[in-house]
């Protein structure tokens, strides 16, 4: 890794750049998630994480730029804070009745969560609070990132990956390689394995998409037949009754 570093380290602003910039697309991805919401009509069948984990991760975040001192952390946090909270009441909005007190019931653990977070950094030990709520923050990403695959074994079972949101796996995969590069140009051993870690938990779920397909297989009963197809299987059947009038002639002979 060290050989790595030296290689990348000439080209370190050059990517941190380029990681700053897919990670403030990466707060825009839910709307092509929202957008396939959208065209079914409802929202059940998708968790709610990923946005919910978004205005968790961004206020804590925001919380951990403060503590940094640094203003550009703070500011791509408002922003992504913002939008988290617009697309959740977006998913909000399409849910059912019932999968709306779901919602509820995890906005309720999620604020629990950070107020419990906050409450932490306020009486955490001032020398050692910038490592331990980054390390707290490091194991949400690892959760959020994750989450998906808890559901495997309905994956494995259905054979389809409906329901996991794509571009958001997408969009998180590339933050993580482009952060994985920047760690190991600055010679970042320990936000280095936290990144590739990630990294390997979306490639995971990436290869699920190019296994199986976004969409459930539809039983036998809902397809549907064309006219012809009927047309063929009503003479089929035709040929295999025999008719009256030839039954006749056989008895009379």
């Amino acid at each position: 890794m060290d050989a790595l570093g030296d290689l990348l380290a000439p080209y370190s602003e050059l990517i941190a750049k380029v990681a700053g910039t897919i990670t403030t697309l990466q707060f825009l991805s839910g709307v092509l998630l929202l957008n396939d919401i959208r065209k079914r009509g409802r929202s059940d069948g998708y968790p709610p994480d990923p946005f919910l984990g978004g205005v968790v991760l961004s206020i804590l975040t925001l919380k951990m730029g403060t503590l940094m001192g640094d203003s550009a952390t703070i500011l791509v946090n408002i922003v992504g804070f913002a939008i988290s909270v617009v697309f959740l009441s977006a998913f909000y909005w399409f849910a059912s009745n019932d999968f709306k007190m779901k919602i509820w019931s995890k906005i309720g653990i999620a604020g629990a969560f950070t107020v419990a977070c906050l409450t932490y950094a306020a009486y955490e030990d001032p020398h050692k609070i910038e490592f331990r709520f980054g390390m707290l923050i490091t194991g949400i990403l690892v959760f959020l990132v994750g989450s998906p695959l808890l559901s495997l074994n309905k994956i494995i079972e259905k054979k389809s990956t409906e329901g996991m949101p794509f571009p958001i796996i997408l969009t998180g995969t590339l933050v993580t390689a482009s952060w994985a590069l920047y760690a190991i140009s600055i010679k970042n051993p320990m936000m280095a394995y936290q990144n590739l870690f990630l990294l390997a938990l979306g490639s995971i779920q990436l290869s699920l998409f190019a296994i199986y397909p976004n969409s459930s297989p539809l039983p036998e009963s809902s397809v549907q037949h064309t006219p012809s197809t009927l047309e063929h299987k009503k003479s089929e059947n035709k040929t295999s009754i025999p008719s009256t009038t030839s039954v006749d002639s056989k008895k009379k002979n």
